[in-house]
């Protein structure tokens, strides 16, 4: 089977400036993905919800991003990225729109989850097109790049995105990023490319009659025990991160320390500073040490030995909490090696597929545990008010976030399973 070489000259700028643009729909899609974070307050009095509510309205983007990611693969695999990722873009955007004017949850729930349907094509978009245009010794560097660039969209989406919710309110604030989604639509339209020059299109690219290649493809991926091992660590080493630094993180770090919106929201994006750092290292360690398991089974323990004291050392400096929050995010971020296992764990043709599987399955962990945190919160909640908010104690923190750690330690369970590949293809 041959590879793809370095592409040079004008398909050298074609391919990077693709990627490029796939990268920032995933920067983008982080933004929307963590944006309510910093409106909680906002929501649950504009909509008149609990904190189980809310988390549910959160997590409704990624219920719509996990449940296409299947499709979102073999879409790419079938009709390329350049076209899928312009209309993804653009149902984004009439998504943010759509959240940002509603006079209701139940128009803010269709809003919400448009975004994470169109959000769903971009990582897994900027992956096909670096396998299509890149050698595989690249590949796990571009993957673990596009998670860093996504990862700083989550940063942009705390810290600076509170600030303008504080100056513009939070609808005006989403309405600056349904526009951008329409920029970004527009420019992968007139720049990105499906592959290089001359370059074959994978079987069945273009075709419509594809069903039973397209459930083949589904079920070569599934049947693998690697993948969903790989699956399984990807979602639960993601889980607390999407949980607590996604949503739950602000308000939790507003109670503890005493600190305003905008204060609380950059220390949690310590985390993803910590996966923005952390992702493309990660991938540069595995390609060049040539392993793939190694890293994982560490990132693992530095993940869990992080965390427990955030949550459980009482009187923690908020120096020593940003600093631990950010290494969490370091080595929470090694799922960016999971997605080069799962590649080559399955089949060349199969890649959309296999990476729409993982991807699926590391979103989930996000759309499970932000409601169940508020469900456990709500429980714990001794009827506070502030503003017509919920305002939940330490001690009903302290029980809903004993999830966290044991996900981690899960996720360290679940790296141990895995079958080392020495960073190349190993499918039969």
């Amino acid at each position: 089977m041959t590879h793809p070489p370095l592409p040079t000259g004008r398909a050298a700028w074609t391919g990077y400036a693709g990627w490029t643009l796939a990268a920032l729909y995933f920067f983008y899609a982080w933004i929307l993905r963590v944006s309510p974070s910093v409106m909680v307050d906002e929501l649950m009095r504009d909509f008149a919800v609990t904190g189980a509510i809310l988390g549910n309205l959160s997590a409704v983007y990624f219920y719509a991003y996990a449940a296409i990611q299947m499709p979102v693969g073999m879409a790419l695999d079938r009709w390329g990225p350049r076209r899928v990722l312009s209309i993804a873009a653009l149902v984004a955007g009439v998504g943010a729109g759509l959240f940002a004017w509603a006079p209701g949850v139940q128009v803010a729930y269709l809003g919400r989850a448009l975004i994470g349907g169109g959000c769903a094509f971009g990582l897994v978009g900027s992956m096909v097109l670096a396998a299509a245009w890149f050698p595989p010794r690249r590949f796990a560097l571009l993957s673990g790049l596009a998670l860093g660039i996504g990862f700083v969209g989550g940063i942009g989406g705390q810290a600076p995105l509170a600030v303008l919710v504080e100056a513009q309110g939070w609808r005006a604030s989403l309405g600056m990023l349904a526009a951008g989604a329409l920029v970004l639509s527009a420019a992968t339209w007139l720049v990105t490319r499906d592959r290089p020059p001359g370059a074959a299109a994978p079987a069945g690219q273009g075709q419509a009659d594809g069903a039973p290649s397209v459930w083949r493809a589904l079920w070569d991926v599934a049947r693998r025990p690697q993948t969903l091992v790989i699956s399984a660590f990807g979602s639960l080493i993601s889980a607390p991160g999407l949980a607590f630094g996604g949503l739950w993180g602000v308000p939790y770090t507003m109670q503890v320390y005493g600190v305003e919106r905008p204060e609380a929201a950059f220390a949690v994006s310590s985390i993803l500073m910590g996966w923005a750092v952390g992702a493309p290292l990660w991938g540069w360690i595995s390609d060049r040490v040539g392993r793939r398991k190694a890293p994982v089974v560490a990132a693992a323990l530095v993940a869990v030995a992080s965390l427990l004291p955030v949550l459980y050392v009482p009187d923690l400096p908020l120096g020593l909490y940003r600093l631990l929050l950010f290494v969490n995010g370091v080595g929470s971020s090694a799922v960016s090696v999971s997605y080069a296992l799962v590649r080559e764990h399955n089949a060349a043709g199969n890649t959309g597929a296999s990476l729409g599987l993982l991807n699926m399955m590391v979103v989930a962990g996000g759309a499970v545990f932000q409601p169940v945190i508020g469900l456990l919160l709500d429980w714990a909640w001794d009827g506070t008010l502030a503003g017509g908010a919920r305002v939940y104690s330490l001690d009903a923190y302290a029980s809903a976030f004993l999830v966290l750690p044991v996900l981690y330690a899960l996720a360290l369970l679940a790296a141990l399973f895995v079958r080392e590949t020495y960073c190349r293809p190993v499918a039969r």
